[in-house]
């Protein structure tokens, strides 16, 4: 993936980190938010309830007679409540009231009467004149939910004393299904917010670099049609916001793209051209005639420097600006290999080294032959030029499943650890061991982008047993075939 994909994909991908990152924390907070407003509801509920009994209460005694068959009639109401969009057709509320040693003197429910209910801590806390409440499982009706309960204290009204408790339970599951629709609609808003952005992304892209190119064309394709294809169409629309989305990564990621390589293009030419400036200056100086021709040669070989680096450029430009292969056809590597070995030949001959491809199978790859060919012959002049006299460069063919590997093995110095991840950037190039020269640092981006255009990768590292070992990885063909027919680099 190139750099201006992974930058625009980043962007898209911190947005929708950001929105789920958002999502998250609203989904979290939502329960609690429902439970306050549950149980404030609940606190004034118990205190109108105490104040109840208390006005019914006297002498220190507590009088709950009056309770019952209020709370009887209350549970046999049938009612349709419609609460934004939920149905609510019975009373859930319960009451249960004790006495100051905590035991239960009347509860709605009839289930609980009698019972010690002192260590609750919404009865213990608020018997001990303190704000009591407390959730506790539904053991009435359904263990696997819960219930809120709020305690408010019963007063004797001659003395003031605490002479019992009030205490009202709501279940959970009756505003809980609140909770789950709120949930649904923030997780609905929030992917419905991702998809807008992306939408927007598109049709900005469309409205910024092509208004409508690319409309006329689909409507052009419709129209060439001669019967009506949902599939076809619907492929050919894809194809279409595919390359939408191409031009708005080119348009939002190409300006900061330009400046990183106007700005390493400027540090790299600045050498050379002070070279050629400071002989051009000792050159009008008088000397002797062979200081004017070293000079002379000096000035041409920083030139052709940069005339070499100026190409190679052009090349990477025009290589990158393709998202696709023109015309991608069945490639049989192994002769590709062959005949890139007898071409190379001399180079090492006059360096000492020899080049040797290893025997084994072929393997076909769908691709562009002239650029394998070129990617190649990168990697293998990569190899030459770290080789020592005498040593030897070695081409691999190992074929996988459903990969092949390129191999190109030397015997050199190996790559440094400070190089390592370094190797394919743009311009960043190691001396040769023999002349400690440095190259444009264009060739293995180069080989890169020929390895990405075919759906591959490149590797470049350190033998196991010395010297580097770089591996260009290809998908092979669906049928693996190792005998398709092979097309030979121009």
């Amino acid at each position: 993936m190139s750099k201006r994909s992974r930058i625009f994909i980043g962007i898209l991908l911190a947005y929708v980190v950001g929105v789920g990152w958002l999502m998250v924390r609203q989904l979290g907070d939502i329960d609690p938010r429902y439970r306050e407003s549950a149980e404030e509801s609940l606190v004034e509920t118990a205190q109108l309830l105490a104040a109840f009994v208390e006005q019914a209460s006297s002498d220190g005694a507590l009088k709950t007679d009056g309770l019952q068959p209020v709370f009887q009639s209350a549970y046999a109401r049938r009612f349709n409540a419609n609460i934004f969009g939920f149905e609510k057709t019975r009373v859930e509320l319960r009451l249960t009231v004790v006495d100051r040693a905590g035991i239960v003197v009347f509860d709605s429910t009839q289930r609980h009467l009698g019972e010690d209910h002192s260590k609750w801590n919404d009865i213990r806390l608020t018997l001990q004149g303190r704000y009591g409440a407390r959730t506790t499982a539904d053991t009435d009706n359904d263990p696997r939910t819960s219930v809120m309960f709020v305690a408010a204290p019963v007063r004797d009204r001659a003395s003031g004393q605490i002479i019992g408790a009030v205490s009202v339970g709501k279940p959970v599951q009756s505003f809980g299904q609140f909770v789950e629709a709120a949930r649904r609609k923030t997780m609905l808003v929030g992917a419905t917010s991702v998809v807008a952005v992306l939408l927007l992304a598109l049709i900005v892209s469309v409205w910024l670099v092509r208004p409508f190119g690319l409309i006329a064309d689909y409507v052009a394709y419709v129209r060439a049609q001669r019967s009506f294809s949902l599939p076809r169409l619907g492929r050919r629309a894809l194809g279409a916001l595919g390359a939408a989305y191409d031009e708005m990564r080119d348009a939002l990621a190409g300006r900061n793209y330009v400046a990183d390589y106007v700005q390493t293009l400027t540090h790299e030419v600045k050498s050379p051209l002070s070279a050629i400036r400071g002989a051009a200056e000792l050159l009008q100086e008088p000397m002797a005639d062979a200081d004017r021709a070293r000079f002379a040669a000096n000035i041409s070989r920083e030139a052709q420097r940069i005339q070499e680096l100026v190409d190679r450029m052009m090349e990477l430009t025009a290589l990158e600006s393709r998202r696709h292969l023109d015309a991608p056809a069945p490639v049989a590597l192994r002769p590709l290999l062959a005949e890139l070995v007898a071409g190379v030949q001399p180079a090492g001959a006059a360096r000492g080294v020899r080049i040797e491809l290893t025997p084994g199978a072929d393997a076909t790859v769908e691709g562009d032959a002239f650029l394998l060919h070129r990617a190649v012959a990168n990697l293998v002049d990569n190899a030459i030029d770290f080789s020592p006299a005498g040593g030897v460069v070695t081409l691999a063919l190992l074929p996988h499943r459903r990969t092949v590997d390129v191999c190109v093995r030397d015997r050199g110095p190996g790559i440094p650890d400070y190089a390592e991840g370094k190797v394919f950037e743009k311009f960043y190039s190691l001396a040769r061991p023999q002349s400690q020269k440095k190259s444009t640092g264009l060739g293995l981006s180069f080989v890169g982008e020929i390895a990405e255009l075919h759906h591959g990768r490149v590797t470049l590292g350190n033998a196991a047993d010395g010297g580097a070992l770089a591996v260009l990885s290809l998908p092979r063909t669906e049928d693996g075939s190792a005998t398709a027919a092979a097309t030979s680099p121009r």
